[in-house]
């Protein structure tokens, strides 16, 4: 006697959206690849490497508020810390089908706060709670993107996915070397008056540049 075992429609689904080993291969490289330029434009905002200052180590606890030392955030650095975290959430799902959205959501938010803590050790900007949950809403709207998709057009989704990734990596790639190729956009960070790190907090902004008022 045989018997046969069916498997739910979404398991079904899921096991298709694995990768096929090359595939995957392709995808670890262009996920590397996404990661060394993100831990470049979070630390160093598309300056030459640089190690800061004491000075410069600052901590903002309070989320999105305008509070007596920091000002409100930004509406644009909110809407840049979300869509730069989005590849991450797709390379997420891409390479991990079967997560559910709260592992991705703790996985982004790890990195985020990470690269929050190195802010810090390296003295290269402030650190702020703001940028770990737009991040981490970042990278969960990445993976649910995705996750939809799937639901909508099945393989092909991840099909598509890929090559986008491919891609968008390839773009950013060229405009970073673009970066680095333009004197103006690219260098080490003047502390002198003409020209004060984009990283640095306000406070010390205004410290090192003459009559400089901190932004509200």
């Amino acid at each position: 006697m045989t018997t046969t075992t069916t498997r739910h429609p979404a398991a079904r689904d899921v096991e298709a959206s694995r990768l096929r080993p090359s595939t995957r291969a392709l995808v670890i490289v262009l996920f590397a690849s996404y990661l060394a330029l993100l831990v470049w434009i979070v630390l160093w905002k598309f300056e030459a490497p640089w190690i800061g200052g004491g000075s410069r180590r600052v901590i903002k606890l309070v989320p999105f508020a305008d509070t007596a030392e920091f000002g409100a955030s930004a509406p644009r650095e909110v809407l840049a810390n979300i869509a730069f975290f989005v590849p991450f959430g797709v390379y997420l799902g891409l390479l991990r089908p079967t997560w559910r959205w709260w592992r991705a959501a703790t996985i982004t938010a790890a990195v985020s706060l990470a690269l929050e803590t190195l802010q810090y050790t390296l003295a290269v900007g402030s650190t702020d709670t703001t940028d770990v949950i737009t991040n981490a809403a970042g990278g969960l709207a990445g993976f649910a993107l995705l996750a939809l998709a799937r639901r909508r057009s099945g393989v092909r989704a991840s099909v598509v996915a890929v090559r986008l990734c491919v891609v968008g990596t390839v773009l950013a790639l060229l405009a970073s070397l673009t970066i680095v190729a333009t004197p103006l956009g690219y260098g080490p960070p003047a502390d002198g008056p003409g020209r004060v790190p984009a990283s640095m907090p306000t406070g010390d902004q205004a410290r090192l540049v003459p009559n400089a008022r901190p932004s509200r």
